[in-house]
């Protein structure tokens, strides 16, 4: 169940069907960063694809020696863009391929714009989701409702066809589940259903087991999208950014022109794809053992001590920089990692987050927030996360006093705007708002196992806290979910599962890809696709929680 392996099939295939000869892939807005993120270009230029362009760029040259495989999502845009382009064709053939279900009069359409009779094929490739793992696919849609609770029209269908896609090229005809007090997620599995029965046909496909659509809302958990994190993947993406498999290192001091802006991908980078999931630890050990061997062979004897040496001996061997650029970008990386740790106090800062976001004893907590929020190293997003998650831990806690902290942020300086989110986040995902049960039941006996637990110490303090959603696939795995908090769609009979689709409303985190992918490892008999509208470091999700 990959869906990155399905994405790579449909690609192949479209190039493998326009034959040999010089090719030119014609995108979308949509479709552009599908394939990017799925193939380097230069495995492309293998196949004979020199160039690449954008359907809505009028300016571009005509080539009739090309055959042009064309990639769009079947929107009226798209299918109004290519019938003026097979009315004046600038290339000599056309393989058209649509990533989702198109209607059959935008095909009448197309066939009537083939004036020239250069479309030599026309198929429904079911992609329309970016692939960034086997097991985790994104929308990239960074706002999706019009309200509190309520879908901007537009981007429900818009989703529900992603889902329908996923299903088709994974081969997946699923009974579905979904979070009770969750509008969102209602209204997805319901939209999504009624497009499965428009078109039935499409799934008349040899079925297997029978797998789960599980819809979850990311208002049930807004604890996990507030942490630091620790693990290379989640790290930058926390610390520095990843969009459409880019960091942006521009604002690092002192980077080099060619590393202001670098490309992380697992399918085009072997060292990234072998350290997604390390610590930062391991990161810096593994990055000095591929310097160290680069220097046995050049017979250096520069000592290497820190990521500060590191640095200066990339800097001072160009021909280092020349063939190990991937090294070079890892070691910029990693060095702006290490200078934002040590700045800004963020493993104290951590350590704080891990223990309120399993319920460390409250007196413990309000004893040492207080003297962080006043450390003038923490930088503002941090205060905020710390604040914000004391209001979503604690909430009715005896002695719960968020106020007192709202007042520190206050003091040091953050907007208006900033210190209201201590009560926006409660009505985005506080207790009377979330549905299951993010803390666990809160009974006595509950609570006394949770304190024993506790005083037994953890191995790393630093990973204390485990993603809701995985708790919630192991109650479903053992047939323990209540139907109260998640029920099936119609009414469907009560089965056990080995395959679920969790697609989470409102954006998941790569400390959610990491502990999905984990449980892949550690559960073979299972297979779990972890999907959402966005992926969501804490800046983004406090724009969320802020609109």
């Amino acid at each position: 169940m990959s869906v990155l392996k399905a994405v790579k099939l449909y690609i192949n295939q479209m190039v493998e069907n326009a034959g040999k000869g010089m090719k030119i892939f014609l995108l979308g807005k949509e479709t552009l960063p599908l394939v990017s993120v799925t193939f380097a270009q230069s495995e492309l230029l293998k196949k004979e694809v020199y160039l690449f362009e954008r359907i809505d760029n009028n300016t571009r040259e005509t080539m009739k020696h090309m055959r042009c495989i064309v990639f769009l999502r079947p929107t009226q845009d798209n299918i109004a863009l290519l019938c003026g382009e097979l009315r004046n064709p600038r290339y000599g053939s056309y393989y058209i391929y649509f990533s989702n279900i198109i209607p059959k009069p935008d095909i009448l359409k197309l066939a009537g714009a083939d004036e020239h009779e250069v479309v030599k094929e026309i198929q429904e490739f079911y992609a329309d989701f970016i692939p960034l793992l086997d097991h985790a696919f994104t929308l990239n849609l960074p706002k999706i409702t019009s309200g509190p609770g309520s879908w901007e029209r537009s981007l429900l269908k818009r989703t529900a066809d992603s889902l329908i896609a996923a299903m088709l090229s994974l081969r997946k005809y699923p009974v579905m589940r979904y979070a009770a007090k969750s509008d969102l997620a209602r209204a997805l599995v319901n939209c999504t259903q009624d497009i499965m029965k428009e078109n039935s046909h499409l799934f008349e496909f040899r079925r297997g087991e029978t797998p789960l659509l599980l819809v979850l809302d990311r208002r049930d958990d807004p604890v996990t999208p507030l942490l630091n994190q620790w693990t290379y993947h989640a790290m930058v993406h926390e610390l520095l950014g990843i969009e459409k498999n880019r960091v942006d290192l521009s604002e690092v001091p002192g980077i080099s022109k060619d590393m202001r802006e670098v490309t992380l991908s697992p399918e085009q980078d072997s060292f990234f794809a072998d350290s997604l999931n390390c610590d930062f630890g391991e990161i810096g050990i593994k990055i000095k053992d591929l310097v160290e061997k680069f220097q046995e062979q050049q017979h250096s004897t520069t000592a290497i001590n820190s990521i500060t040496d590191m640095k200066k001996f990339v800097d001072n061997y160009p021909q280092f920089k020349k063939f190990s650029g991937t090294v070079s970008k890892h070691v910029a990386i990693v060095g702006e990692l290490s200078r934002i740790v040590q700045e800004h106090n963020l493993m104290e800062c951590s350590e704080l987050e891990q223990l309120m976001s399993v319920q460390t004893s409250h007196s413990e907590i309000q004893q040492r927030l207080g003297s962080v929020l006043r450390n003038p190293a923490v930088r503002e997003i941090d205060l905020l996360r710390l604040v914000l998650l004391y209001c979503v831990c604690y909430e009715g806690t005896s002695g719960y006093n968020p106020r007192q902290y709202v007042d520190v942020l206050r003091t040091r300086g953050l907007s208006e705007a900033k210190c209201k989110l201590a009560t926006s986040i409660l009505n985005y995902g506080g207790r009377a708002v979330r549905g299951g049960q993010l803390f666990g039941e809160q009974t006595a006996v509950a609570m006394t196992k949770k304190y024993f637990k506790g005083l037994q110490g953890v191995e790393n303090i630093y990973t204390q806290h485990k993603p809701y959603l995985i708790e919630l696939v192991q109650q479903m795995i053992q047939g323990k979910m209540r139907e109260a908090d998640f029920p099936w769609l119609g009414g469907a009979p009560i089965v056990r599962v080995n395959e679920i689709i969790v697609f989470v409303v409102g954006g998941i985190t790569f400390e959610e890809i990491k502990a999905v992918q984990q449980w892949n490892i550690s559960n073979p008999a299972n297979k779990i696709v972890l999907a959402s509208t966005g992926i969501h470091n804490c800046q983004s999700f406090l724009q969320v929680v802020g609109q």
